[in-house]
C-alpha cells in the first residue's frame, strides 16, 4: 500500500505540473484491438477484449519482479500505467481550459470535453456541476480506488471498462456494448458512493445525503446497474442548489458557472486530499502493527 501510495502522489504530481503526459495516448490502440474481434459478439467480446490487456499486465509485473531492481521497476511501471488511466485528458487542465476561456462560447466548447459518452454539457451551474464531478470519479477518483485495492491491474481494467462502456466510436455490437456498458457501472458504483460521502463531508452534508436517499428512494432496483450511478449526479445538482445564507440575510448567488466551477474543485481538491490521507493512515497503522 506505501508503494501505490507513493505512485498515486508521483502520478498526480506529474499530471499537475505536466498534463500534456495524460495525451499522450488516445483509444486508437483499443479501437483497432476490438476491431480485431469484429468475429466476436456480446459478452464473449468484451471478456476477450479486457483480458488480454489485463492478463499481460500481469505478467509484465511478474517478470520485472525477476530482474534486478525489480521493485523500482514495477513501481515505474505502475506509474506509466496509472497516467495512462488517468487520460486521455488531465482532468485539472480541462478545468483551467474552461477557466481560462475568454467569452461564454469558448467556455462551453472547453466544457465538452469533459463528457466521456458525448452528451452535451449544458452551460448551466448544475449540469456543469454534474459533468465536472463525473469526469472527477472516471479520471481520477476510481482509477485511484482500483489501483489502490488491486494495482495497477485493477486501474487498468476500470479504465478499459469505462472507455469500452462510455466509448461509443469503437464500433461495438449491441450486446457487447450493452455488457461493457454494464460493467463500467458495476465498477463505478463503490467509488461513486464513497466520493458521494466524501463531498457530503468536505461540503453541504445535509443537502448532498438528502439526494442520496432521495434518489435512493425514488429509483428502479438496481438501476444504477443499467442507467449508471445517477445519485452522484443527483448529489452534484443538491450541492449547487442548495441555498446559502449568508450574514447579512441575503442568499448567495449559486447561478453562475464559473463561480460554482471555483467552487466545486476546490471541494473535489479536499475530496482527493480525504481519500490520500486514509491511505496514508493505512500505511502507517500497518507500519506501527
Amino acid at each position: 500500500m506505501a508503494v501505490s501510495l507513493l505512485t498515486a502522489l508521483l502520478a498526480l504530481g506529474l499530471l499537475h505540473f505536466l498534463p500534456q503526459l495524460a495525451h499522450w495516448r488516445g483509444a486508437g490502440g483499443l479501437r483497432r484491438w476490438v476491431t480485431q474481434l469484429s468475429d466476436t459478439s456480446g459478452a464473449g467480446r468484451i471478456i476477450i477484449t479486457l483480458l488480454v490487456p489485463l492478463v499481460a499486465c500481469l505478467l509484465i509485473q511478474w517478470l520485472l519482479s525477476l530482474l534486478p531492481f525489480g521493485g523500482v521497476l514495477r513501481l515505474l511501471f505502475a506509474l506509466v500505467v496509472l497516467l495512462y488511466c488517468m487520460g486521455p485528458n488531465a482532468f485539472e487542465a480541462d478545468l483551467e481550459a474552461i477557466l481560462r476561456a475568454p467569452d461564454r462560447p469558448s467556455r462551453e466548447a472547453a466544457a465538452q470535453v469533459l463528457s466521456d459518452d458525448g452528451d452535451p454539457v449544458a452551460w448551466n451551474a448544475p449540469a456543469l456541476g454534474e459533468a465536472v464531478v463525473y469526469a472527477a470519479l472516471r479520471r481520477r477518483f476510481g482509477v485511484l480506488l482500483w489501483f489502490f485495492l488491486l494495482g495497477p491491474t485493477g486501474a487498468l481494467l476500470y479504465h478499459l471498462a469505462q472507455t469500452l462502456g462510455r466509448n461509443r466510436s469503437l464500433g461495438l455490437d449491441a450486446d457487447a456494448q450493452t455488457t461493457a456498458f454494464s460493467l463500467s457501472n458495476v465498477l463505478d458504483w463503490l467509488p461513486a458512493q464513497l466520493l458521494v460521502f466524501t463531498l457530503a463531508l468536505v461540503g453541504h452534508w445535509d443537502a448532498v445525503i438528502g439526494a442520496w436517499k432521495r434518489w435512493h428512494n425514488q429509483a428502479a432496483p438496481a438501476s444504477w446497474y443499467r442507467e449508471g450511478p445517477g445519485f452522484l449526479g443527483a448529489a452534484a445538482r443538491a450541492d449547487i442548489l442548495i441555498d446559502i445564507v449568508a450574514g447579512d440575510g441575503y442568499a448567495e448567488d449559486r447561478s453562475d458557472p464559473i463561480t460554482e466551477l471555483l467552487r466545486l474543485r476546490g471541494a473535489l481538491l479536499r475530496a482527493l486530499l480525504a481519500w490520500l490521507s486514509v491511505v496514508a493512515l493505512i500505511v502507517l497503522a500497518g507500519w506501527i502493527s
